[in-house]
C-alpha cells in the first residue's frame, strides 16, 4: 500500500515509518523543512514538502495515495493562543486530507489522546472530550470518524499521555524537560494520578493494523501501561537526574497544568482482542531509566 503520511520524523512517526516499511509498504511523508525532508528519505520514504497549513499539497497527496496516516501537529504548548492555533491548522489539515479521501473506501487513520473517565479506566467506547484547552482536536477526529459515511475507511488510534521511546517523549518527557530546566522534578497534586504509556514501536504496530483493518468509524486504544502514578514516573526520573522530588503547584505547567493533575488511566482490552495487538516493549519506568543526567 503507498501510505501518505504527515509527521513521520517525529519520536511517534519515525517508528511508524519503519513498521510500515518492514511489513512492506510504500510511504510518501510530508516534510516542512530541509532537515525533515533528509531524515525521512533517510528512513527510506519518499518526500512531499509542505506543512499542514498547505491545504491543497495535503488533498494532492492524500489522493494519490492508498492511505493516509495523519500524525503531525504543532505541539506547542507554550500559551493559549499557541494550542489554539495549533488545534485550528490541525483541523484545516485533517478535513482537507479527509476530503480527498471521500467515496473511495480508502483508509484514513487519525491520532488522538485517551479520554478520561472518573473513577475507572477509560475504554474505546468513551466519547472524547471535546472542552479543555485540546478540545478541538477531538472535534477534528469526530468529523474524520464521520466520514465513515461517506466511503472512507476512518479509524482513530488513541494515544496515552506518554508515548515513549528510550526515556523520552509525552508528558513524562515533558516533566522531565521541565525538570532540567527548574532543577527538581515537580508534579501536580499529590502524585496519585495516573498516567497511561506505550512504547513507540508498539504504537506504530496498532497505527499499521488500523491502516490495514480496522473498519471504517471505529477508534482503538494505544495502551500498554494502564495508568503509572505520576510520583513513581517522577521519582525513576528524579533519580536518573539526582534532582529532588517534589509536589508544585499545577500552574507550573501552563495550559497543560489541568490535564497533568487529572487521574486518568486508560485500557486497550477491546483493541488488543479485535486487531490482535499485543505490546511487546518495555513499560515507561522502566525505559525512564534511559534517561542520562
Amino acid at each position: 500500500m503507498r501510505v501518505f503520511l504527515t509527521g513521520g520524523t517525529g519520536l511517534i512517526g519515525s517508528a511508524v515509518v519503519s513498521e510500515l516499511l518492514s511489513a512492506g509498504h510504500t510511504i510518501t511523508a510530508l516534510a516542512r523543512s530541509d532537515r525533515s525532508a533528509k531524515n525521512a528519505e533517510q528512513a527510506g520514504a519518499d518526500v512531499v514538502r509542505g506543512s499542514l497549513s498547505d491545504l491543497d499539497v495535503l488533498r494532492e497527496a492524500a489522493a494519490q495515495a492508498d492511505g493516509v496516516i495523519h500524525l503531525a501537529f504543532s505541539n506547542d504548548f507554550s500559551s493559549p493562543e499557541a494550542v489554539v492555533r495549533g488545534v485550528a491548522e490541525e483541523s484545516s489539515a485533517l478535513a482537507a486530507l479527509g476530503e480527498a479521501l471521500i467515496g473511495t473506501d480508502r483508509p484514513l487513520v487519525t491520532v488522538s489522546g485517551t479520554p478520561v473517565a472518573p473513577g475507572r479506566a477509560a475504554t474505546e467506547d468513551d466519547p472524547l472530550p471535546t472542552d479543555g484547552p485540546v478540545g478541538g482536536r477531538s472535534e477534528s477526529v469526530n468529523r474524520a470518524l464521520a466520514l465513515a459515511a461517506q466511503g472512507v475507511r476512518s479509524s482513530a488510534v488513541r494515544l496515552p499521555r506518554t508515548v515513549h521511546r528510550d526515556g523520552q517523549g509525552g508528558f513524562a518527557g515533558i516533566l522531565t524537560d521541565i525538570a532540567r530546566r527548574d532543577g527538581v522534578v515537580g508534579y501536580p497534586g499529590d502524585g496519585t494520578q495516573r498516567w497511561p504509556a506505550v512504547h513507540a514501536a508498539d504504537a506504530a504496530v496498532l497505527f499499521r493494523l488500523a491502516l490495514e483493518k480496522a473498519p471504517a468509524g471505529t477508534s482503538w486504544h494505544a495502551v500498554a501501561d494502564e495508568g503509572d502514578k505520576v510520583a513513581d514516573i517522577a521519582a525513576v526520573i528524579g533519580r536518573r537526574l539526582g534532582l529532588e522530588v517534589a509536589s508544585v503547584a499545577q500552574e507550573n505547567f501552563g495550559p497543560l497544568g489541568p490535564v497533568f493533575a487529572t487521574d486518568q488511566p486508560a485500557s486497550s482490552a477491546r483493541t488488543r482482542q479485535a486487531l490482535n495487538w499485543h505490546p511487546t516493549r518495555p513499560s515507561l519506568l522502566t525505559d525512564l531509566e534511559n534517561l542520562n543526567a
